[in-house]
């Protein structure tokens, strides 16, 4: 296969700075998602108190639950609902990774030809240099078009994926770097940060959504409206914007990491940005083709978020994005930009 990478001026990816940068966009992240999810929990329990304590204010109310007079038993009964879907989700997530999708798993003694055997052991050279305790298990995907992904909420856990398009287009070392950058995802617990914060927003919604009828039935019954009703009108339509938005820049913040997290351990920007590149344009080469396999394998919206290539990048499925705003990854120009290649003017 061609590779594009000679219309692009190479520079050493600075990926200490990508990673650096990208925790901290982290961090910000996730602590906007918990501070969103506490919000919704005190928005619940006034709501609750107002009903019980019908003269008290709102600010009167708000002190309250501050001063600790008032228990915020909503904000409680949220993170105990949130705690028990974190534990099934974290049980049942690798067996969903892999559903209406054709695999098996590869082992030392499993592995059906030698270059199943040679993959598997690839694997396990990345898995040592990046510094990881537990042996991934290893599938591969018996599907044409390019893509792997990893899963796992911890390094025991952990699994990668690799379809058997992937694995026959590329040489050995673009191959290693796929692999260091889903390994990569494991060794940041990308896979876990991104459930938690999906699982929070989803509970969030639901949630307000339940407050929001609520309130409105409650308010013609009683025929009466306040602030409060209000403020939940507002924030019921306005918080599935901010946390979808929130999701997918959360998405592309892991993926840049990734990315860096693979020049780390390969010492070299080149292999990944090959395989990228070589990637895309298989996608593009072949659209209408793997349009029809990805539509035709059930759950791979819930593959396409771990995806190290979103398909839809490539014009394929319904789910076209629209610029980086809207997509689980940044685009392939700002991958390679991030990895030391910007294209020749």
């Amino acid at each position: 296969m061609s590779n594009n990478l000679d219309h692009y001026a190479s520079s050493p990816a600075d990926w200490r700075n990508t990673l650096r940068k990208n925790t901290t966009r982290t961090y910000f992240i996730i602590g906007l998602f918990f501070l969103i999810y506490c919000s919704i929990g005190l928005l619940v329990d006034l709501y609750v108190d107002s009903n019980a304590y019908p003269h008290a204010t709102l600010s009167q109310l708000f002190h309250g639950f501050l001063s600790f007079q008032l228990f915020p038993l909503a904000t409680v009964v949220m993170f105990a609902i949130a705690a028990i879907c974190l534990y099934v989700s974290y049980a049942m997530y690798d067996k969903l990774m892999l559903l209406g999708t054709d695999y098996h798993e590869i082992t030392p003694d499993t592995a059906q030809n030698l270059r199943e055997k040679q993959f598997y052991n690839l694997v396990e050279e990345m898995k040592i240099a990046a510094g990881l305790r537990y042996m991934p298990k290893v599938f591969i995907i018996n599907a044409d078009y390019m893509n792997a992904f990893a899963s796992g909420y911890s390094e025991k856990s952990a699994m990668v994926a690799i379809t058997r398009g992937l694995m026959d287009k590329l040489n050995r070392d673009e191959i290693q770097a796929v692999m260091a950058h889903e390994l990569s995802h494991i060794r940041h617990l990308d896979i876990k940060l991104t459930l938690t914060a999906s699982l929070l927003a989803n509970i969030t919604i639901m949630v307000l959504d339940m407050l929001f009828y609520n309130a409105i039935f409650s308010s013609k019954r009683e025929n009466r409206s306040n602030g409060l009703l209000t403020i939940i009108m507002i924030v019921r339509y306005l918080l599935p914007v901010v946390s979808i938005l929130l999701l997918l820049y959360l998405s592309r913040t892991r993926e840049l990491m990734a990315d860096a997290g693979s020049v780390e351990l390969m010492r070299t920007n080149e292999p990944l940005a090959s395989a990228l590149m070589k990637i895309s344009d298989d996608h593009t080469k072949h659209h209408d083709t793997y349009n029809a396999a990805y539509q035709n394998t059930p759950h791979e919206n819930v593959r396409r978020e771990a995806y190290i290539f979103d398909p839809t990048q490539a014009g394929i499925a319904s789910l076209a994005s629209l610029n980086d705003l809207f997509s689980t990854h940044p685009s392939l120009e700002t991958r390679l930009a991030a990895l030391g290649y910007k294209r020749k003017v």
